[in-house]
């Protein structure tokens, strides 16, 4: 017998419908999630790569910081631009193609930032990753609600998004050892060779997506009918439940995307602080050599890591969702305060730099919790990407900012406090517009 959420009329019905339901989500998430892990990882290293190549990029291109900054920040303009078009076009022709298309595109876009010479082809390179890579998370995220209910995304997402910490913590090491490790071998810098050998396996990983991900879970081979019928019959009676906005339209003309789009705009300028500018801001504090850089800077993601997948538990487990996210993002004001207040005391501002860190992706995965609560259909494709889109511009804007304040002032201190403020809204803006849940 199917599993159907009316079915059960007793405690005790309910329990024994629930029990092979829970051991259905448990494989299919194993299934999934550390593969979109993988994923996620090789685009975000591919992404913010370009953080531990600066620290000899500059010097051998005679950059500034200022243009370093621009073309850190200006993947998110491409990003911006193509996100929403490429998460409709996921909703028509499936999410296999898609996710392949992006992964290839975005490894050939990184290998190609190894031949950089200008100013010019810096950006325009950097403006092609983010058109390339644009569809990816929140196409991942509207992927997975294809297979999870509401009440369980959280946690999902929370899963999903330790891609984030996770890419933190192995990029640093990673890059620091290539950049190490390639120095002076063959004709090329020790920075082109790392972004040659990092997209690489993405363009591998790219032909991989159409082997292992299925488009939905009635096109699991690995489930059972009974599995299928069951996870499809739960996600079908919570997309008919009132209030539930389907078309783009509805997405468009709601204001809660809008509200929701402004509180991802800082939240994400928090993590491309942290992304772009850990390595320089651990430079800064006194920390001598590539290999070491990338080491220290993992610190802050294993931290990161570890808050955001309890809050993202904890935040299921209680059906809160508000004060999750606002108390995260409070925490990461503080963290990129602190910070700047402590950069010439290397343990302090560490400390500072890993409380930012915690907050910053604790805020994450239960933020993605909150769309998913009235969007679905077309309307949680286009809204999850027109939200994603509008609060990644934050990604063009933070590094951009930062390296302006400190050509303009000679410190990195000034920019996170602009960052800090950022962060402090959008606790404001999550207690006052979003509703409890």
């Amino acid at each position: 017998m199917s599993y159907s959420p009316s079915a059960a009329a007793t405690p005790a019905a309910h329990a024994s419908a629930a029990a092979p339901l829970e051991v259905t989500y448990r494989k299919i998430a194993w299934r999934l999630i550390p593969f979109l892990v993988f994923l996620f990882v090789l685009a975000w290293i591919d992404r913010v790569n370009v953080g531990f190549a600066k620290l000899q990029m500059l010097q051998d291109l005679q950059f500034s910081e200022a243009v370093y900054g621009l073309g850190a920040g200006i993947f998110f303009i491409g990003y911006f631009i193509f996100e929403v078009p490429s998460n409709l076009l996921l909703e028509k022709i499936g999410a296999r193609k898609t996710l392949a298309r992006i992964t290839i595109l975005w490894g050939l876009a990184s290998m190609a930032m190894a031949y950089v010479t200008t100013p010019t082809s810096f950006y325009v390179l950097r403006f092609l990753l983010g058109i390339f890579e644009a569809g990816f998370f929140p196409g991942v995220v509207l992927y997975l609600t294809y297979w999870f209910p509401a009440q369980r995304r959280a946690r999902v997402n929370g899963l999903f998004m330790t891609s984030f910490a996770i890419a933190g913590a192995v990029g640093g090491p990673i890059a620091g050892l290539i950049m190490s490790g390639m120095e002076g071998v063959g004709h090329l810098a020790n920075w082109q060779w790392l972004f040659i050998l990092e997209g690489i396996p993405s363009i591998l990983a790219g032909f991989a997506v159409l082997a292992w991900l299925p488009e939905k879970p009635a096109n699991a081979k690995w489930l059972s009918e009974a599995e299928k019928n069951a996870v499809t019959q739960v996600l079908a009676a919570e997309n008919s439940a009132p209030g539930k906005h389907f078309s783009f339209k509805d997405a468009c003309t709601n204001y809660r995307v809008w509200i929701c789009a402004a509180v991802y705009f800082c939240v994400v300028s928090g993590n491309a602080t942290i992304a772009f500018w850990a390595p320089s801001i651990i430079k800064e504090i006194g920390v001598k050599g590539n290999l070491q850089i990338g080491l220290i800077s993992a610190i802050p993601f294993v931290a990161g890591t570890l808050a955001m997948i309890w809050n993202g538990f904890h935040s299921d487990k209680t059906g809160e969702r508000r004060l999750h996210s606002a108390i995260a993002t409070l925490i990461a004001c503080i963290g990129l305060v602190a910070t700047g207040m402590t950069l010439g005391n290397a343990t302090l501002a560490l400390c500072s730099l890993t409380l930012a860190a915690i907050g910053i992706l604790a805020a994450f995965p239960v933020f993605w919790s909150i769309p998913g609560a009235f969007l679905a259909g077309t309307a949680a494709a286009g809204g999850i990407a027109l939200i994603n889109s509008i609060g990644n511009l934050a990604g063009f804007v933070a590094p951009y900012m930062i390296g302006a304040l400190k050509t303009s002032t000679g410190s990195l201190s000034s920019g996170l406090y602009f960052v800090a403020a950022l962060e402090l809204l959008a606790s404001f803006l999550v207690v006052v517009f979003i509703r409890k849940s």
